[in-house]
């Protein structure tokens, strides 16, 4: 049996919507591109309630304005939660026509997020909350659909070795694979460290350093050509900052073992080439190598990324409190007694190191105020730096909160999906 080609008619609860075929199998809604591929009626209708031959009109049991609103999302490629109707509801409808929760925009993630806490649901993707009977064997594989029966072997392996390479949390090879590439990063912090150590510089221990060195860079250039290798999109992958990352952190060695090679290894510019060491000092970027393997590291940078305003106003804060207390402080402790006047208030720059100090509450005590005018300034400023800092700092906390919220998600729907990748690579 193979359904007839043309328009195809969508009943969705009673409401009719029609589709062309050739766009019916291009959906990324996996319940509706698999209707194509059904050959008996009996797979057609795990897939429809029932389905009429003569009008090629599909009939489906659901909500009909949740899927008008599924159809809005493939027509602008946003997707907002139906307005009074129950996200959880509306989330089994998406499962239903094979959406996940990454689908909807950041905003209403976050509203269905609360639901399910309020509820104390734990949602996972692929999952639907309520029974299934309706949905086949097939079904299982869940929304992503890329990798179909159709698809050759070789897609598959390149698939399964990206999600390897690119999710820690994907299969147990790719915990093996990044814990690896951490141990790596953890020696060449500690050979880096070691390295400017004065115990460090016989013949000796420089060798074995050149040796271990070599040996990381080695398999951090490898790691990120394969990475690079079995990537979807070059360029995209170029422009990713972890990516960049490494490549800043895996570049200064090569350009320092070329130098060394065209000017020697004991000769004058060797020893004096200031561009040499900060090339071998940006080694140091290997450690942010370790947030692809962390979530805490990921959940900061997105954090810092999406309060880049919050952050923006707090060094707005500081700098115009600086230039205040700053000012008043050279006034008080070395403008209006020029006899008496304390010399680390000297200028206005020299009182601004104070000021910053003393708004942190941290207090190193190498600069102080000695009138009485002073110290009261003092604990205003100390005063008013605990209010300033506090403002801005409960929104970055909640925004920290959802970042982390959602990047635990995206963990879990990773390794769903990878499992289900896997299940379908060996059958």
């Amino acid at each position: 049996m193979k359904v007839g080609g043309g328009l195809c008619t969508l009943n969705v609860g009673g409401r009719r919507f029609l589709f062309s075929a050739e766009l019916l199998q291009r959906l990324p809604l996996s319940r509706l591109s698999r209707l194509q591929r059904c050959v008996t009626e009996s797979e057609l209708l795990e897939l429809c309630d029932d389905y009429d031959r003569d009008r090629n009109e599909f009939f489906f049991d659901r909500h009909s304005e949740a899927f008008g609103f599924i159809v809005l999302y493939l027509q602008r490629g946003s997707l907002r939660l139906l307005p009074h109707m129950c996200e959880l509801s509306f989330y089994n409808e998406m499962l239903y026509w094979g959406l996940e929760s990454s689908h909807l925009l950041p905003c209403c993630q976050r509203r269905l997020q609360d639901r399910a806490s309020d509820c104390f649901i734990h949602l996972l993707p692929g999952e639907e909350l309520g029974p299934r009977e309706e949905l086949g064997p097939r079904e299982e594989l869940g929304p992503r659909e890329e990798l179909g029966p159709r698809e050759e072997p070789r897609g598959r392996w390149l698939e399964r070795m990206r999600r390897t390479l690119e999710e820690p949390t994907s299969s147990v090879a790719a915990q093996v694979l990044a814990s690896v590439s951490v141990l790596f990063v953890l020696v060449s912090m500690v050979m880096l460290c070691a390295s400017t150590l004065p115990d460090w510089t016989t013949a000796e221990t420089l060798d074995q350093h050149r040796v271990i060195e070599a040996v990381c860079i080695g398999w951090f250039t490898a790691e990120c050509l394969v990475r690079f290798i079995v990537s979807r999109d070059k360029c995209e992958f170029i422009s990713r900052p972890l990516n960049i990352i490494d490549l800043l952190a895996i570049t200064p060695y090569y350009v320092s073992v070329t130098v060394t090679i065209l000017t020697g290894e004991n000769s004058q510019l060797q020893r004096a080439g200031v561009t040499l060491r900060v090339l071998r000092i940006m080694r140091i970027f290997w450690v942010i190598k370790l947030a692809r393997h962390f979530l805490g590291l990921q959940t900061l940078g997105l954090t810092l990324r999406r309060c880049y305003r919050e952050m923006v106003m707090l060094l707005v804060f500081v700098f115009v409190a600086m230039a205040i207390f700053s000012a008043l402080a050279q006034l008080l402790e070395h403008s209006l007694d020029l006899e008496a006047s304390n010399q680390d208030y000297a200028s206005i720059p020299a009182a601004c190191w104070w000021v910053i100090i003393s708004m942190t509450t941290v207090g190193y005590g190498d600069v102080y105020p000695v009138t009485v005018a002073g110290r009261v300034l003092g604990g205003v400023c100390v005063v008013s730096g605990i209010v300033l800092l506090a403002l801005p700092i409960t929104f970055i906390y909640h925004s920290f909160i959802q970042c982390y919220t959602e990047l635990k998600l995206r963990s879990a729907r990773s390794a769903l999906s990878a499992r289900s990748l896997s299940h379908e690579f060996i059958s």
